[in-house]
């Protein structure tokens, strides 16, 4: 389970003063931003009672932040801007992230927007078809089991967003990575597997645009490098790890 702590702090602020605490907690983020500790930060204002402010910090750990970021060079500058409000605190406390957690619907998964199942089903039969007529590639997958294209259209299903098929049929990461073990796949064989699955996209009609495409590239590439790592032959199985789901990243779909 992730060491991430998320910590709230809670400010009642007389309206008056709001302006000012604003300017103050703009002027002190700078310290967050440069923080090693710190993941990420976010202020926000209660718009039924406008005195009310929430600030969430998400540190890499509750102990990162009392003996990293508490006792950093960049903390005696961060109190400073945010003292004369210490007085209004109502709440400060570390939270642990629990299982419960998800996305809803607002913005669509990756594995919706490219049309679910039966896409990612249709490209992985195009990808194999492409990849087992490949002079580089087709000795990487000699002997193909028959339900190998299958496999890996659920493993993408789950990595875009869909249902959690490979995790309840196959297992999680490790037992794809340990796919890859001793296979000493190589740099151009990484690159033109890269290549066709792109064209696949392509030929399986997966949506062409950016933001989707910059977003299954991503992790095309960042897969495809794990899969060179851990067919090295020094490299040693992983600890077992949940399937990872990808998301759009710095690029949401857009909507014209």
């Amino acid at each position: 389970m992730t060491t991430e702590t998320v910590e709230y702090i809670r400010y009642r602020i007389p309206e008056d003063r709001s302006a000012e605490f604003l300017s103050a907690y703009t002027h002190a983020s700078a310290k967050l931003a440069a923080a090693p500790q710190c993941v990420d930060y976010e202020l926000a204002r209660c718009e039924e009672d406008f005195e009310h402010y929430v600030l969430r910090i998400t540190w890499t750990s509750t102990e990162d932040h009392l003996e990293g970021f508490r006792k950093s060079e960049l903390f005696p500058d961060f109190l400073a801007d945010i003292r004369p409000y210490i007085e209004n605190i109502e709440e400060m406390r570390h939270y642990k992230p629990t299982a419960v957690r998800g996305r809803g619907a607002a913005v669509p998964t990756l594995f919706a927007w490219a049309g679910g199942a039966e896409a990612f089903s249709r490209l992985t039969t195009v990808f194999y078809e492409k990849v087992l007529a490949d002079d580089l590639l087709a000795p990487v997958f000699e002997g193909l089991a028959p339900e190998h294209a299958e496999h890996v259209a659920l493993w993408l299903t789950e990595v875009f967003g869909g249902p959690p098929a490979y995790s309840e049929t196959q297992g999680g990461h490790g037992h794809m990575v340990a796919k890859h073990l001793g296979r000493g796949i190589t740099e151009p064989q990484r690159r033109r597997w890269v290549n066709l699955i792109q064209d696949a996209a392509d030929e399986a009609g997966l949506p062409t645009d950016p933001e989707f495409r910059s977003a299954f590239l991503a992790y095309v590439e960042w897969g495809t490098r794990l899969a060179v790592h851990f067919s090295g032959p020094d490299a040693k199985p992983p600890t077992e790890q949940p399937v990872p789901v990808w998301t759009w990243g710095a690029a949401p779909p857009y909507r014209g």
